[in-house]
């Protein structure tokens, strides 16, 4: 007898083609043996969730800390999948693309909507420009931002897209103002099986804040930081360390991270919300942070990757529409930043490098 998550719904098409239990099992396993390293893994992942295990292990992506190993129960993130499914009314029979890695969730999750809910998702490369690879149109569409920045002139094809695994700067959203497609920043992360709230970036509906999916509740705690009552998702509160207002038990305003919150002369800086603002005018990766200072405990600071030592960075109009308090009082460069696999950069090993410079 069937599992929950084992019951493919009739209308499932991967790639156009209907699959049984069976069927999907084999396709996996051809996957796994015989291709590319995107496909094999969806190949491992379609076998693990096909399986009478009730959980599957799941990789975070580090951006907040070491990369670790956590297991997911499969009725929770059926759960998840008919969530998004009833938020974003996607039917049986919706077209999808699957353009994210699938050794993290995101990438796991579409397949997972897919299975579920009877979507016909189609399959590509996880690359930047993966939008632009064929010409069919999509009802819906995940992707991370550097791939949304690749992809504007070929938004026409998606109806609804999400957005996620990273800031979404001011630059990539005024390109996003007048696109037809309805577009939504995520919040989410591994332990709420992908995104809880969501916030529309363009057309009437634009919010600057996250609302919540279905049975989902926002609460904070004495840091200012946000917690989840998402019952059908984690049987636990999750507590996080994202610091937010909270608009209503339903909304809220993302600030920044608690552990990158600056206090410069007792007033508390969000470099989140600093970088926001910058990112229209520095074209580098880069990133806001602190170092020790006599006088005013930390001072803010701006580290830039340029891999051009000669290069003469003008920041003054960038600098120019920062807060007196918001302003860096150093600049340092590095030629090259490090990264987790999901393109996120590593803000703990960047302070670590900087700090070994000063030895």
């Amino acid at each position: 007898m069937n599992t929950t998550w084992q019951n493919i719904h009739p209308a499932f098409k991967l790639n156009g083609l209907k699959y049984s239990s069976t069927e999907l099992c084999e396709f996996a396993k051809d996957l796994e043996d015989k291709g590319t390293n995107y496909e094999i893994s969806i190949g491992n992942f379609l076998i693990q969730w096909l399986n009478e295990d009730p959980t599957v292990m799941v990789k975070t992506s580090g951006s907040t800390g070491k990369p670790k190993d956590i297991l997911l129960n499969k009725d929770n993130m059926v759960n998840s999948a008919n969530a998004t499914g009833i938020f974003f009314k996607l039917a049986e029979n919706t077209t999808a693309l699957l353009c994210l890695p699938s050794n993290f969730i995101a990438g796991k999750m579409m397949l997972v909507r897919a299975m579920i809910l009877g979507w016909d998702l189609h399959i590509t490369a996880p690359e930047k420009d993966a939008l632009t690879q064929y010409d069919n149109d999509y009802d819906f569409v995940a992707m991370v931002p550097f791939q949304v920045l690749h992809s504007i002139d070929a938004l026409k094809k998606v109806k609804k897209l999400i957005i996620g695994g990273g800031s979404i700067s001011k630059e990539l959203e005024a390109k996003l103002i007048n696109v037809d497609t309805e577009v939504f920043a995520t919040y989410g992360m591994t332990e709420t099986i992908t995104h809880i709230a969501v916030k529309r970036l363009n057309g009437l509906a634009k919010s600057a804040y996250y609302t919540a999916l279905p049975n989902v509740k926002f609460s904070k705690d004495d840091r200012g930081c946000l917690i989840i009552s998402a019952p059908d998702i984690s049987e636990k509160e999750v507590i996080t360390n994202d610091i937010i207002t909270l608009v209503s038990p339903t909304s809220f305003e993302w600030l920044g991270r608690y552990d990158n919150v600056i206090n410069s002369g007792g007033i508390k800086i969000f470099p989140e919300k600093v970088e926001e603002k910058l990112s229209a005018f520095i074209q580098h990766p880069f990133i806001i942070t602190s170092e020790k200072d006599e006088q005013l405990g930390e001072r803010v600071i701006l580290i830039i990757e340029t891999k051009d030592k000669n290069d003469k960075l003008d920041l003054s109009e960038a600098i120019s529409k920062l807060e007196r308090y918001e302003r860096p009082k150093k600049i340092y460069t590095f030629s090259e930043f490090p990264f987790t696999e999901t393109g996120k950069i590593k803000r703990d090993k960047i302070l670590q490098i900087l700090l070994n410079r000063k030895i």
